[in-house]
């Protein structure tokens, strides 16, 4: 077959292909054109999850009559019109394929009105590369897009379209995902004539936070903490689930850069790492988060549908990001509540103490360690004399108002079973599990002590040969600095390999050859590694777990004061080192409802 151009209509449904992979699809492409019009309210109607129709009207700047068919014609657009526009592109969408190639697969009618015009015009489509000349329209400033019939012309596209109320569950969690970018902007969606989503303009942080709470639910919004970080050129707001809030799978996680949303392993990683040591095993953190840079230091043109981006300078972000998540989940503390309490217990239900620490709240702290260490007799024997308790320890926390404030956690009133403290505070009821809570302390101390002696080196009495390949001698060349601070001695003995003569103290019995290629792999993917860290920490959470006072053990009640007092000074107290929860909070409230009081 000779060579010879496509088709104007077959190129756009190749791109098509690209770009419009279902309704929701559709419906990403033509709200990103609202947003860079500048509309300050779109209107979503949908028919049969979108496949029979879409309509999304907006108030923004709309379109000239003598540009409608400019707008249906393949890498047209207003949005770049240079290399260097590229380069540091803003809009959402810039590259001119969306509506020619949406145009392709289905019946399309673009109505728009400019604002200074005083009147509307419109134009149809239907599937085909020619398009009738723009008529007359009533309409006010801005656009309306209407898609009728997704696929009609592409069968074997539409056979791959699932079920309607699945269809439109994608469509409603894209103007999500949309609606959580632009909190200025006011959202509408029905379906199938039916009121759905209804989301009013949010301009301070409280109507910020109740269209969280709209979207990603009321629990997720009374069991978060709030962000702000700026550093490097570089700035990180949002909402942070707090740990006691995981999930079983990574369903809530929303992460903008720019106001795109995206997803990058990168962002990924650095938020998995962030979490690590806080979070039980195989559950994922819940979080809304936004990424401002630079639009010269990040490529948006990675992905035909724009869900991925590159970063110029991916590990100053990857650092960025987790020195900023670590910080602001090290410094939480128990007692000051991050949101207006909305959970509530069911009638004649026991609460789940899988909320954790949520029930209380927690504070920013300046990470002070002080308590517990690994001699638990010892120490626990010197609690009264280190943490004196209140005057009368057996009616703690009954001050007068103007009296002296009672602490986040309160004062200890008894142990319950040789597992449990309870105590009172100024909300109710207190649970903390002793063993998990000295856990975290324990852990916490053992890590600062080894951070202030630093990663001491090992020498090996025969030096370590591996043989790797030559793209990982080089690699371990040019981090050699970075494995010097890891507690490596680590030199090249050929081209393809390498002698390892010291390895870190805690690590002497670790499998050597794994952790250097693991950290190799670590540098390659992400520019830095924590294998190292994470290694030690899990032995020195072994040490805390072995070190901690164990179940059944009884307190008296200044101990239990001095443990209630450490955890509130303690980085991360609000889980053990495996992420379990270690305190619960009930407020007077809740215990109201489980005795029926006031009924």
């Amino acid at each position: 077959m000779p060579i010879s151009p496509l088709p104007p209509q077959l190129v756009n449904q190749i791109a098509a292909g690209e770009v419009v992979e279902r309704p929701a699809s559709v419906v990403k492409e033509l709200l990103e054109n609202s947003l860079d019009a500048g509309a300050q309210s779109i209107q979503l109607d949908v028919e049969q999850g979108g496949v029979r129709r879409i309509r999304i009207r907006d108030d923004g700047s709309g379109i000239p009559r003598d540009e409608l068919a400019l707008a249906l014609s393949r890498h047209a657009t207003s949005k770049i019109a240079s290399l260097e526009d590229l380069e540091r592109v803003a809009s959402l969408g810039f590259r001119g394929e969306a509506l020619p190639s949406i145009a392709s697969v289905s019946r399309l009618t673009l109505t728009s009105s400019a604002a200074a015009s005083g009147s509307g015009w419109t134009i149809r489509g239907d599937g085909g590369d020619r398009f009738q000349a723009p008529e007359p329209a009533a309409h006010p400033p801005g656009t309306t897009v209407e898609v009728r019939d997704l696929f009609f012309n592409v069968p074997a596209r539409r056979k791959f379209l699932r079920t309607e109320r699945t269809e439109f569950g994608h469509l409603e969690e894209v103007v999500r995902r949309i609606a959580l970018s632009r909190f200025a902007v006011a959202f509408e969606l029905s379906h199938n004539r039916k009121p759905g989503l209804r989301l009013p303009a949010a301009r301070d942080g409280d109507a910020q936070l109740a269209r969280v709470a709209a979207i990603c639910g009321e629990a997720f919004a009374s069991q978060v903490v709030h962000l702000e970080h700026e550093g490097a050129g570089l700035r990180l707001h949002g909402w942070l689930g707090l740990p006691t809030y995981s999930r079983s799978q990574a369903d809530l996680q929303y992460f903008y850069v720019n106001g795109r949303m995206v997803r990058d392993r990168l962002i990924s990683h650095a938020v998995r790492q962030a979490y690590q040591d806080v979070l039980f095993h195989g559950r994922h953190p819940a979080f809304v988060l936004y990424l401002e840079l630079d639009p010269a230091l990040v490529d948006v043109n990675a992905h035909p549908a724009k869900h991925e981006v590159r970063f110029r300078e991916s590990r100053l972000v990857h650092d960025f990001l987790f020195r900023s998540l670590h910080r602001v989940l090290a410094e939480l503390r128990p007692g000051q509540a991050t949101a207006p309490a909305r959970l509530e217990t069911p009638d004649g239900q026991v609460p789940s103490a899988g909320s954790g620490g949520a029930w209380g709240g927690y504070r920013g702290g300046a990470g002070a360690q002080s308590g517990l260490g690994l001699r638990v007799a010892e120490v626990m024997d010197a609690y009264g004399a280190l943490h004196p308790a209140p005057a009368d320890d057996a009616r703690p926390g009954t001050e007068a108002p103007g009296e002296a404030a009672v602490p986040p956690l309160g004062y200890a009133v008894a142990q319950l079973h040789g597992v449990y403290i309870l105590a009172q505070n100024a909300d109710g009821l207190v649970l903390v599990d002793m063993h998990a809570a000295h856990e975290r302390i324990t852990y916490e101390r053992l890590k600062l002590g080894y951070r202030g002696e630093g990663l001491k080196s090992q020498p090996l009495l025969v030096p370590a040969r591996m043989n790797v390949s030559r793209r990982e001698a080089d690699l371990a060349e040019t981090h050699a600095e970075a494995f010097t601070r890891f507690g490596f001695e680590l030199d090249r003995s050929g081209p393809e390999q390498l002698q390892v003569r010291a390895v870190p103290t805690l690590l002497a019995r670790a499998d050597t050859e794994s952790l250097v290629r693991d950290v190799l792999a670590d540098l390659v993917a992400h520019g830095e590694s924590r294998r190292v860290e994470d290694a030690v920490n899990a032995l020195l959470a072994t040490l805390a777990c072995h070190g901690s006072v164990r179940a059944n053990r009884q307190l008296t009640i200044p101990e239990m004061n001095a443990l209630l007092r450490d955890m509130e000074a303690t980085d991360r107290s609000g889980q053990c080192n495996h992420g379990r929860p270690t305190w619960v909070q009930l407020s007077m409230g809740q215990l109201d409802k489980l005795f029926l009081r006031g009924k």
